[in-house]
């Protein structure tokens, strides 16, 4: 992939905060705007022109120093048409889910049995597919209609694809599993989707809502568009992308297009067992017959076993699909696998411990870097006499550190103590501290202006490199 270095792009009314329930519309806005400011002015002039074809937004009158158009009110269009008929089959399209995948103790992407759904039905090979639309828009072999609505879909596909748990095969993303957030039920992937960045924003220091200047300024403030989240993008951008900043020693390697890698299959064991759940109850249903296990070692009987049934109803894919979805341009994939990976981070999964089945975490103490080993029967029956009880004192510390209590407000007992408190030191905090969800905004929006220039660059001209 050419790659447009950072340092490059770096030199060349307040809306309220939407209501948190997609990476939620504040998600997906904020990774646009970043990708727009790092998009060279004659590839957001076509980028607009694309998406505004009979306004002509670029060549209208009108200030020099102001965008033709904003990327981030397009940035959710996506969600917000896949329930019309017309484009329910784009439904998952906004995720991808391994067979196997289980973390945080092993995060396989994609694992031995492959991914569920359709080879084509995923946000990787969707990726793929919107880029390729777009390329031949720029060798004229499409209608501006065509890259339009391909444009659409790109800017909110990349921005799905950097929200770990759209990676995720367990619970169907963190979508099944119920935990507390400042109280409050939430589910795990409500958390990731929105509420982490609207705690980011609330958290951003005051000095942020006044503009950037110099060079930087002149940069940042053209783009922003008087929300509530501005601050916010303009810490990401000073403290995260600049020069000096968390990510600038890493931000250039995003674009990079690594030669994919086979994928690693479980090693071979020297007792054999069923490798799909439909092989593993007909093996416990020969044992329960009193069948000789012995007999399962014959080969036609391991090949009934083994045979994948979802796989062959296409309601699976098969494992090393994803090599067709890369290339060294465009490699969905690849970054995806890094992204996916933090489900299972050593220092801080972001699928955390806590939310272990009973027995998964064997040898470790019952709390877990802090967090409280909740089973999932008490998640889903609410049986507080498991649990043993969450301190008050843990609820004040969890205020006082995220600073959320209000003056003369009293410690108070959770309302929700037989789930797992997720608005926490030991969780929020660190994910806070170590700019987790602030480097996935970044990598989103620095990716997404790549692969755009990539694509666009030759036919806007005068792209400076």
């Amino acid at each position: 992939m050419r790659t447009w270095p950072l340092s490059v792009a770096l030199l060349s009314s307040c809306a309220a905060l939407p209501a948190v329930h997609a990476w939620a519309a504040v998600g997906h806005e904020i990774i646009a705007t970043i990708a727009q400011i790092h998009l060279p002015k004659p590839v957001l002039s076509l980028v607009c022109d694309i998406l505004h074809p009979s306004l002509n937004l670029s060549d209208s009158p009108k200030d020099a120093a102001a965008p033709p158009c904003h990327l981030a009110p397009i940035s959710t269009w996506a969600d917000a048409i896949r329930t019309r008929p017309e484009y329910r089959y784009t439904a998952p399209m906004h995720y991808i889910n391994s067979v196997d995948d289980a973390p945080p103790h092993s995060c396989q992407f994609p694992g031995p049995n492959g991914w569920m759904g359709r080879p084509t039905a995923n946000i990787l090979a969707a990726l793929g597919n919107v880029t390729s639309v777009l390329r031949d828009y720029a060798k004229g072999e499409r209608a501006v209609g065509d890259a339009e609505e391909a444009l659409k879909f790109l800017v909110h596909w990349v921005g799905e694809m950097h929200q770990p748990l759209h990676l995720c095969g367990r619970d169907k993303g963190g979508n099944g599993v119920r935990v507390a957030w400042n109280g409050r039920v939430s589910n795990f992937h409500h958390v990731w989707d929105g509420l982490l960045i609207a705690q980011g924003v609330r958290l951003t220091p005051r000095n942020y809502t006044v503009p950037l200047s110099g060079s930087e300024g002149a940069l940042v403030e053209r783009h922003l568009r008087g929300a509530i989240y501005d601050p916010y993008i303009r810490r990401i951008m000073h403290e995260g992308l600049t020069d000096g900043g968390r990510f600038a020693d890493e931000s250039d390697a995003w674009l990079d297009c690594p030669a994919p890698s086979p994928d690693l299959q479980s090693s071979p064991s020297s007792q054999w067992t069923p490798r799909t759940p439909v092989g593993q109850a007909l093996e416990h249903t020969l044992r329960a017959l009193g069948v000789d296990i012995g007999l399962l070692a014959a080969p036609r009987l391991q090949a009934l076993l083994d045979f994948n049934f979802s796989a062959a109803l296409g309601l699976t894919t098969p494992a090393g699909t994803e090599k067709r979805w890369d290339d060294a341009r465009m490699c969905p994939y690849a970054w995806a696998r890094d992204v996916h990976a933090l489900n299972c981070d050593a220092e801080l999964p972001i699928w955390p411990h806590g939310l272990d089945a009973p027995g998964e975490h064997e040898g470790e103490e019952s709390e877990v870097r802090g967090w409280h080993a909740v089973p999932y029967d008490v998640v889903e029956y609410g049986d507080e006499s498991l649990m043993g009880g969450v301190v008050d004192v843990k609820q004040r510390e969890t205020e006082e550190a995220m600073g959320l209590s209000e003056e003369g407000e009293d410690a108070r007992t959770p309302r929700h103590p037989e789930l797992l408190e997720l608005d926490s030191p030991e969780y929020a905090g660190k994910l806070a501290n170590r700019w987790v969800v602030e480097r996935l905004l970044a990598m989103g929006g620095v990716r997404l202006a790549g692969v755009l220039t990539d694509i666009l660059a030759d036919v806007a001209g005068d792209v400076q490199t």
